[in-house]
């Protein structure tokens, strides 16, 4: 759908319902499958909330450190980051090993991972 799907139906369609949803999508609407539906509804409802995030595993972080790893998991760089935050790289530094040891995580992209998996940065969001 992000891709800019406008339906999904699944392989044993009847003939009848696929022409349904050719009409229904050249008319402009958006169509689902219902057990399909189903499973969006399912995997939504499992996604954690950035709220949620907050109260757990990144709780320890300070604001200016939850904004460092958001822009980290959008793809920004250390220095594109220093750069929309006006900090110096040495302070960016900074922010991300305190990041990391805060985490127990390794390495920036386990930081990435984290962000993601608690809901903090989604899949789309752009910088």
């Amino acid at each position: 759908m992000r891709a800019g799907a406008s339906g999904f139906l699944l392989k044993d369609v009847r003939r009848g319902q696929l022409t349904d949803a050719i009409r229904t999508v050249i008319a402009g609407d958006t169509l689902l499958a219902p057990q399909i539906t189903r499973r969006l509804i399912e995997q939504f409802c499992k996604r954690p909330t950035p709220a949620g995030a907050l109260r757990g595993p990144l709780s320890e972080l300070t604001q200016r450190e939850i904004e460092v790893l958001t822009l980290r998991g959008r793809g920004l760089s250390n220095a594109d980051i220093a750069a929309r935050l006006v900090v110096a790289d040495t302070t960016m530094k900074t922010h991300v090993a305190h990041m990391l040891t805060k985490l127990r995580v390794r390495d920036r992209a386990q930081a990435v991972v984290l962000a993601y998996e608690t809901g903090l940065v989604t899949p789309g969001e752009l910088a």
